[in-house]
């Protein structure tokens, strides 16, 4: 195993005194190209071109002396750090950070950055990266060769965004540029960069106490009344708070996820699925349906982008989900979403035999189906007295190949 292990950050200015003196005194040395051109690098030592982070750790465990990894930034944050310290490799490492490029790209753009969404985009995580950028008004990603600036604007259809894309930090090819997300596609950008996602409607709130998503402004608790949204005038059948709790249980929609509202009626699921962090496609064929589902996602100061069309030939273009809620279209429309293997889907149905109808598409479809009768009464507790019934089956799927 190394004698000694010194992770050292670079931001492009020159090294501190003490990523000097570890360099001189290094057998070993593993980094970038472009850290392994340095002039303070000793010639007597071993160098090691990174790819493999792994790779690279066994050779350093197998290593006898004193080794240095470089890494861009600060390697603490989503770096090198913590594949090194990794149990199967049994390194103890020491840190000499530098400025992360998120902190430099926010500070080219001149904007804080304590309430963005950090995010890293591989080609495996592509997607994902893209839905937080669909859910939150300030994220920066992090991205990486076949996930960059084009790829994010392509899959970014029919959001509008501004992209601030930050290239090779640091260095003397150093590049800031403004663009519209529909226009980035239109441009070759070169690696390293970072790209700040920026649009939507931010919720008003304070300075933050807390990094990332300010959970204040919004009200306490989940599946809210229908006076939240307007009034039991506006809640279909299937937006009963008690259902929506049940369905909300069920999707557990969270950060990375997409979710299709098929049927949004008072936007009620949607708004609520956005506040967990979700990036949420709202359909409806009601036009009117959409702009309450609109006022409500700006009430909440989330996100939830709409889509006027009728289910299930509207739902073709749409971009993979992760979770589904089907509040309107019965068995036809299931099946339809069924047909794009969604990790879970939740439906409702108001009569038994279009509970068994749609339980047995989706079993078919090999999901896991479970369905339950759910009743409420809501009661007048000056002289409990019953003031309204509802009775519902919920029927969920979850598709057991691609759930945790």
């Amino acid at each position: 195993m190394a004698d000694r292990v010194t992770v050292i950050g670079w931001d492009g200015t020159p090294l501190t005194a003490a990523a000097r003196s570890a360099l001189s005194a290094a057998t070993l040395v593993a980094g970038a190209a472009h850290h392994l051109a340095l002039d303070e690098l000793p010639a007597r030592a071993e160098r090691i071109r990174l790819g493999s982070v792994s790779l690279a750790a066994r050779r350093i465990a197998a290593h006898r002396g004193t080794a240095v990894v470089l890494a861009d930034g600060d390697p603490g944050f989503f770096g090198v750090v913590r594949t090194l310290r990794a149990p199967e490799f049994g390194l103890e490492v020491e840190v000499v950070p530098a400025v992360s490029s998120v902190a430099q790209a926010f500070a080219r753009a001149g904007m804080p950055w304590d309430d963005a969404e950090v995010v890293v985009a591989h080609r495996r995580t592509l997607r994902r990266a893209v839905n937080v950028c669909r859910a939150h008004t300030k994220v920066a990603v992090l991205t990486s060769p076949g996930a960059g600036p084009a790829e994010l604007s392509l899959l970014l259809q029919g959001v509008h965004r501004t992209f601030v894309i930050c290239e090779e930090l640091g260095t003397d090819r150093e590049r800031v540029t403004v663009v519209t997300s529909d226009k980035a596609a239109d441009h070759a950008w070169r690696d390293p960069n970072v790209v700040i996602v920026i649009g939507g409607t931010a919720a008003a709130s304070d300075t933050g106490w807390i990094a990332g998503r300010e959970p204040a402004g919004s009200p306490r608790g989940w599946a809210l009344p229908a006076a939240e949204y307007g009034g039991d005038i506006w809640l279909g059948e299937g937006e009963n708070d008690r259902l929506r709790a049940a369905q909300l249980a069920r999707l557990g929609p969270r950060v990375g996820d997409l979710v299709w509202d098929i049927g949004c009626g008072s936007g009620a699921f949607a708004a609520e699925a956005a506040r967990f962090g979700a990036a949420v496609i709202a359909v409806d064929h009601d036009a009117d349906a959409l702009g309450r589902t609109t006022a409500a996602v700006r009430r909440f100061g989330v996100q939830a982008q709409t889509v006027h069309g009728v289910a299930p030939h509207i739902l073709e273009d749409l971009p993979e989900p992760d979770v589904v809620r089907v509040g309107g279209g019965g068995a036809a429309v299931v099946s339809a979403v069924a047909d794009r293997r969604p990790e879970r889907i939740v439906t409702h149905a108001a009569t038994r035999d279009a509970a068994e109808l749609i339980g047995r598409d989706l079993s078919e479809h090999g999901y896991t189906v479970e369905c339950a009768l759910l009743q409420s009464v809501e009661l007048d507790t000056r002289a409990w007295r019953e003031e309204k019934r509802t009775v519902a089956f919920l029927l969920s799927g979850r598709l057991p190949d691609r759930s945790p």
